[in-house]
């Protein structure tokens, strides 16, 4: 595979990768041919990217967006110096877990000491990026994943414990069971250095399937989904190094 972009940041970036992933495993341009092209979808990044995944964890997408509104509402800017001093009983008071309050708090504070450096994550290859996050107190690899695929683009980013991936996998491949996360990682050894880029195609794979067959689209939006552009744009900007601009 020539030409193989390391970060999928632009249309031209997932084209390339699409027609890469295609001609080492043909089936993934079947399942294109059949659920379409994905889209680029591209999050925030920066201590606002990382706090919106904490904040989607385990949640639909229309309790995560709530959540996240009222978050928003109540610190803004979301600096990590906010997320910090917080008392625990406001952050409560917006809808957050005592574990993603927990989370936040250890992420505001790695960031303030300059322990995590989101803008310095874009830079490391995606193992070492993912090493770096997992080393906060409650960032696991979902997060972490998730995080490095959809907010800083990497291209070899893989979540193989996320439900929605497992089961696109079953179906696409007709396996009798959803693979474990364990299953997932040998699964796409295949596919590197552009996992991420098979994790959009089997996504929109997924959409397609269960669409079909008359159930719910599964949840792509993200908490910023309902943000007015400008307001999206000045996140991104104030989260790159994890302060206000």
């Amino acid at each position: 595979m020539n030409d193989i972009p390391t970060r999928i940041n632009t249309e031209a970036d997932l084209d390339l990768a699409l027609a890469a992933l295609g001609e080492s495993d043909p089936r993934l341009l079947a399942l294109v041919a059949a659920a379409g092209r994905p889209p680029l979808r591209r999050r925030p990044d920066g201590f606002a990217g990382l706090a919106a995944t904490i904040v989607a964890q385990q949640l639909s997408t229309a309790s995560a967006g709530a959540i996240w509104a009222r978050l928003d509402a109540a610190f803004d800017p979301l600096a990590p110096e906010a997320i910090a001093r917080a008392h625990p009983a406001r952050l409560k008071r917006v809808g957050l877990s005592a574990a993603k309050i927990r989370t936040l708090k250890a992420i505001a504070r790695a960031v303030i000491s300059g322990k995590l450096v989101p803008s310095a994550l874009a830079g490391l290859d995606a193992d070492e990026a993912h090493a770096a996050l997992t080393a906060i107190h409650g960032i696991g690899p979902w997060t972490a994943d998730i995080y490095l695929l959809a907010s800083l683009g990497h291209a070899d980013a893989w979540p193989a414990g996320d439900l929605a991936l497992q089961e696109a996998v079953r179906l696409a491949f007709g396996l009798g069971a959803r693979p474990t996360a364990k299953d997932m990682v040998a699964l796409a050894e295949g596919w590197r250095p552009l996992r991420a880029v098979a994790a959009r195609v089997l996504w929109t794979y997924y959409r397609f399937r269960k669409g079909r067959e008359g159930a719910p689209a599964a949840a792509t939006s993200t908490p910023f989904a309902s943000k007015p552009a400008e307001k999206r744009k000045r996140l991104s900007k104030r989260g790159r190094n994890g302060r206000s601009a």
